[in-house]
């Protein structure tokens, strides 16, 4: 059978406009020879550079591709972007699941991700599931700078507002008085420089002095704690025992001293005892006296054995009768 050539064209023509419109459909996730696709939608204010054919994950395997965006016509939702996606497996999720947008890698790529949940009615095809956006680091970073920004921005208008009240309220004498307290501040330093500087030369000229001082506040340590331990255990408890009782002997004899007992105490209290040994010792010192005048009188002895012919007073001496 012979094919004409106008049918081969025709063939041809309609193989390449089915080849185009599969491709089409294709470069928007859908596949024709897929059968009947579901597809579901969901709705964002912003869709952070989500596009077709971006791929739609359920807990991070992909189920299908978003299919079309489109802005919606609700006139109350203005500038709203409607998002349709196909959905390729057989998983079930119920309609309060959520479409979350996330970033795919580092390069900014964007896809849609189904949080599925399992509560309530099930979800069927054409059913609006609540759109969130999930935040990258770049967001994240750029919602937490962006208070510090306000706040930054806040304290430069306090301080230019506090530098304008006080340019306004210093006059040029309070300004230039406090230009020389600066002044003498500055110098104040430069002096203070110099000591540290002085101080430190003096501390490596007298180093070895330093340490020698330091090694004999060492040793004068050492020996105190040496000493401090020696009285540490030093038997102090005897010595006070020994010396209490001595005070408490000491205390007997005063008291009997001052009673009266014993020889010495009569003899602190006793007056007649005081006379008698006053006048014993006067006699006694006229004894001696008498004794030394008039030796003769007491010692009578012959030193070859004769017989002394008896005593015999001196001129000057009075003869007793």
């Amino acid at each position: 059978m012979k094919i004409s050539r106008e049918l081969k064209t025709g063939i041809v023509s309609i193989s390449v406009i089915a080849l185009f419109i599969w491709g089409y459909n294709f470069m928007k996730g859908l596949n024709l020879f897929d059968g009947q696709i579901k597809t579901y939608f969901t709705e964002y204010s912003n869709v952070q550079g989500l596009n077709t054919a971006s791929v739609v994950t359920i807990n991070g395997v992909d189920v299908g591709k978003v299919v079309d965006i489109t802005f919606n016509k609700d006139p109350n939702k203005r500038g709203h972007l409607i998002v349709e996606f196909s959905i390729e497996n057989e998983f079930e999720f119920s309609k309060n699941s959520i479409a979350k947008i996330y970033s795919a890698s580092l390069m900014g790529g964007k896809s849609l991700a189904i949080i599925p949940s399992y509560d309530g009615e099930t979800a069927e095809p054409g059913d609006y599931l609540k759109g969130e956006i999930e935040s990258d680091i770049f967001s994240s970073v750029t919602e937490k700078l962006n208070p510090l920004q306000a706040k930054v921005e806040n304290v430069i208008v306090s301080a230019d507002s506090l530098m304008t009240g006080l340019n306004n309220t210093l006059d040029v004498e309070a300004r230039e008085h406090i230009k020389l307290s600066i002044e003498r501040l500055s110098t104040t330093i430069l002096n203070f420089e110099k000591l540290t500087l002085s101080l430190d030369d003096m501390i490596q000229k007298n180093g070895d002095q330093l340490e020698s001082t330091l090694t004999n506040a060492e040793v004068m340590t050492n020996n105190l704690a040496k000493l401090s331990d020696t009285l540490v255990n030093a038997n102090f408890g005897t010595t006070i025992k020994n010396l209490e009782s001595s005070i408490a002997s000491l205390d007997v004899i005063l008291t009997n001293l001052e009673s009266g007992d014993g020889s010495m105490g009569k003899l602190l209290t006793d007056d007649e005892m005081y006379i008698n040994l006053t006048n014993a010792s006067k006699e006694l010192e006229e004894l001696l006296r008498e004794v030394k005048l008039h030796p003769k009188r007491f010692v009578n002895f012959s030193v070859f054995g004769k017989k002394d012919k008896g005593y015999v007073p001196e001129e000057d001496e009075p003869i007793e009768k």
